[in-house]
């Protein structure tokens, strides 16, 4: 049982899947997570759903907390995070789920010797499947690191990466759930233009991504000698991979990943 006070200021999507992960998880004593949203009626039906404290104020809230979560909007965090700064214990750990907001620019508003850990979850967090990456500053230990990574392990899955590394999370996970989600949209279409019905063309090509990803992680295959095992000779898979392959399926979607990594790195310098 983790014995720290852990608060959110702003209680959106994401707050939400933390909270529900922390607190399904048993790490933590529900009371021992403090939230607050400038929506007085998100605090208490938080507070109502999880058993969580809802603070009177976001002041009252850092004052008290030994690791606060930033998860307020991207173009407000730092001010957010600047007014809080005096309330903070000296040794409390800031985590930041601002996308494009760097450690230096958080470091520049909390004091460079403020311990951060920079995350990226993404939304399949919402269904207990997400991929966050955890990005610590020099002055975190590796137990507070282990605690953050856990904590994103209660929804998914968590590993550390370099920030420098940042802009290819946002391609491969950050906003990889649109490039799936269009995939199994078209595999649905060709579905329903082959006579099945919409419910259930949706249901059978997510529930074969699914399958498929969970092949990858649990096998520890190589997903080209996956692919390889669903091609017989001759038949009709070899023929589908075949029009990918001459579409250009693989360069479509580097690309697209490229151009995204692109956009991140564009964006984290405005």
């Amino acid at each position: 049982m983790l014995e720290k006070k852990i608060g959110f200021i702003g209680a959106g999507n994401m707050a939400k899947a933390i909270i529900s992960g922390l607190v399904n998880s048993g790490r933590i004593a529900p009371a021992n997570i403090l939230v607050y949203d400038r929506k007085p009626a998100t605090n208490q039906a938080l507070a109502q759903q999880y058993g969580v404290t809802a603070a009177e104020s976001a002041e009252s809230l850092a004052a008290e907390v030994d690791i606060l979560f930033g998860a307020v909007k991207p173009n407000v965090i730092l001010k957010v995070l600047k007014d809080l700064t005096s309330q903070l214990k000296k040794e409390a750990l800031v985590v930041s789920i601002a996308a494009g907001v760097t450690l230096d620019s958080l470091a520049a508003v909390l004091g460079h010797d403020r311990k951060i850990i920079r995350v990226m979850p993404n939304t399949p967090s919402l269904v207990n499947e997400g991929m966050t990456s955890v990005t610590p500053n020099v002055l975190v230990e590796q137990h507070e690191t282990d605690e953050v990574v856990a904590i994103f392990e209660s929804f998914g899955k968590a590993a550390v990466v370099s920030e420098y590394l940042i802009h290819a999370v946002v391609g491969v996970s950050g906003s990889a759930p649109a490039y799936v989600f269009m995939f199994i949209e078209a595999m649905a279409d060709a579905a329903v233009l082959g006579g099945m019905p919409r419910a259930q063309a949706y249901q059978f090509a997510a529930q074969a991504v699914k399958g498929s990803a969970q092949m990858v992680l649990e096998t520890g295959k190589h997903p080209g000698e996956l692919k390889d095992m669903v091609c017989s000779p001759g038949g009709t898979t070899i023929e589908a991979v075949k029009v990918l392959e001459e579409k250009g399926f693989r360069a479509a979607v580097i690309e697209a990943m490229q151009q995204c990594m692109k956009k991140s790195d564009a964006l984290s310098k405005q």
